[in-house]
């Protein structure tokens, strides 16, 4: 089965959404923009997310002691690094027994290798574009990038991922959607 992650979760309504939609992870950006959470809100937000669903903190090149306090102090229990970090960092998490997610986006990158636990390609920043599914380079654990209700199922039957990520292919007017939400993780734990 398929799993999905909502990403871009920032208020306690999008927290009420995925608790009753049931995602396997939820995701938190501390990494600037408009999906933007600090560890404060994080901290408040995950003692209300259900504690089935795995938290990601999203990071942008962020120093090591940011991402270790977000671990330490319960807000997250995942690293995404999704900037230009270093192996030398994803070893240094992993030694902590930190489970890291990397990010390649495509089509800029053209160097795809890490010795994360988890592999995720996405279409670039946030912005909404399409990757070509037929044309990566290889097969990622996690994909992200424009994957909405409408195209998830392709996404799934193309990639064959074992995580798909959204964030705003589940938003009405800049906002997370519960019947969207919803319905995306029906349709994709259902595939």
């Amino acid at each position: 089965m398929t799993k999905i992650k909502i990403c871009g979760l920032m208020t306690e309504s999008d927290i009420k959404a995925v608790n009753q939609a049931k995602p396997d992870y939820a995701g938190f950006i501390f990494a600037g923009g408009r999906h933007h959470v600090d560890l404060k809100q994080v901290l408040k937000l995950r003692k209300l997310l259900d504690p089935k669903i795995i938290s990601v903190g999203v990071f942008v090149d962020a120093s090591i002691d940011e991402m270790l306090e977000a671990v330490t102090s319960g807000a997250v229990s995942v690293i995404q690094l999704h900037g230009h970090e270093s192996e030398k960092l994803v070893e240094k998490l992993k030694n902590l027994d930190i489970k890291v997610i990397q990010v390649f986006k495509l089509p800029t990158e053209k160097t795809i290798q890490t010795n994360a636990d988890i592999l995720m390609i996405d279409s670039g920043s946030g912005d909404g574009q399409i990757l070509d599914w037929t044309s990566l380079p290889v097969r990622p654990n996690i994909l992200a990038g424009a994957i909405d209700i409408n195209n998830a199922s392709m996404a799934i039957k193309q990639v064959a991922p074992d995580i798909i990520d959204v964030s705003r292919g589940v938003e009405t007017d800049n906002k997370k959607d519960p019947l969207k939400i919803k319905q995306i993780v029906n349709k994709v734990h259902r595939l």
